[in-house]
């Protein structure tokens, strides 16, 4: 019988094991929760690009809110839009934060900013 000595033994223990196992499922916890945003932010992405379209602002902002009813998010509504022309080409911007609560005084604070192409 071959006996190993402590030095050519390889493998984690089951406290580092514990460690990264718990590591792994936080940000699994915390991905799930930022996850519903980003998508979030890239419907608003795709409203604001439609809206763009529009030729006068309450167009725009209108074009904008049928566009979240369809979508359903609430985040940023029409008046929330910053309209504005560079040159010939309308322009419409947003910006907005998202605060989810992870534990006891932790938050995580997510700023979106995003504009028309």
């Amino acid at each position: 019988m071959k006996v190993h000595s402590k030095s050519q033994q390889r493998g984690i223990t089951f406290f580092g094991l514990l460690f990264v196992g718990t590591v792994i499922a936080l940000t699994g916890v915390v991905a799930a929760q930022v996850f519903p945003t980003v998508i979030e932010y890239q419907a608003i992405v795709k409203a604001t690009n439609k809206a763009a379209a529009g030729s006068s602002v309450i167009e725009i902002r209108t074009i904008f809110d049928k566009q979240s009813e369809i979508d359903d998010f609430k985040s940023v509504k029409g008046t929330d839009l910053e309209i504005t022309k560079e040159g010939e080409k309308v322009v419409v911007s947003f910006s907005y934060q998202r605060e989810i609560h992870l534990t006891g005084p932790a938050w995580l604070t997510l700023k979106y900013a995003g504009r028309s192409k």
